[in-house]
């Protein structure tokens, strides 16, 4: 598998290119965010770690820029800003996961495999609920053929939700599967929540996502019914 590390600071840049290239991954290195993306956009990876300083284009713009491009390829952010706020716009801009420097190399390694193992699971994957359908290798959710935008957080709720069809997520549950090893609060999956029922309101007739007072979040599919 070929992995694209954008990393300025050359030591960890090696550090890296040379503990994946033992574990069995295929390396192309870029030093600036003009570069790592030209080599993103023009090339096929199954991965990008991208730092967040970089000269030439920091880690947020690199990874709306490649979003806007509809480059789906995950996204493993990198950087010494480790505030809610860093973490927080790193991840709307479109980052799959995210790790706070220094870190040691084998937890590195993890979250490159566990990213990889979902991408490769979700490209096979299209989930359709009625009229709603997701295409998990897109990330493009429709409702009856029409787009319904959401960023990157709002997708990865929606798919969370409609994975488990019908079965009450906990907060704890979709923090660990949205958020994963992220900082976060029960409030923060209560806001997401309100924005993606906003978003799907705005083109769904039907109640889609549901409250289970003192448990959770399901999203049921709608009945036949529902839609008269």
């Amino acid at each position: 598998m070929k992995v694209l590390v954008i990393e300025d600071d050359l030591a960890i840049g090696k550090m890296i290119e040379r503990g994946l290239q033992t574990a069995g991954y295929e390396i192309t290195r870029a030093v600036d965010g003009a570069e790592g993306l030209a080599f993103a956009l023009s090339q096929s990876y199954s991965l990008i770690i991208l730092d967040l300083m970089l000269p030439g284009g920091d880690g947020w713009k690199v990874c709306a820029e490649l979003r806007a491009a509809d480059c789906d390829v995950p996204v493993l952010m990198l950087t010494a800003r480790d505030s809610v706020e860093d973490l927080v716009r790193g991840l709307d801009t479109g980052a799959d996961d995210y790790l706070a420097k220094p870190f040691d190399f084998q937890e590195l390694l993890a979250r490159v495999r566990a990213l990889l193992r979902r991408d490769k699971k979700h490209r096979v994957r299209v989930i359709r609920l009625g009229d709603l359908e997701i295409d998990t290798a897109a990330r493009r959710v429709t409702w009856q053929g029409r787009d319904v935008a959401l960023t990157h957080r709002e997708y990865a709720l929606l798919e969370a939700l409609a994975a488990s069809e019908g079965r009450v997520l906990t907060r704890a549950d979709i923090q660990e599967r949205v958020w994963m090893n992220e900082q976060s609060t029960s409030n923060t999956v209560d806001v997401y929540i309100g924005m993606l029922r906003r978003k799907l309101e705005a083109v769904v007739p039907v109640k889609l996502i549901h409250t289970v007072h003192g448990a959770g979040y399901t999203l049921r599919r709608p009945e036949r019914e529902d839609l008269a």
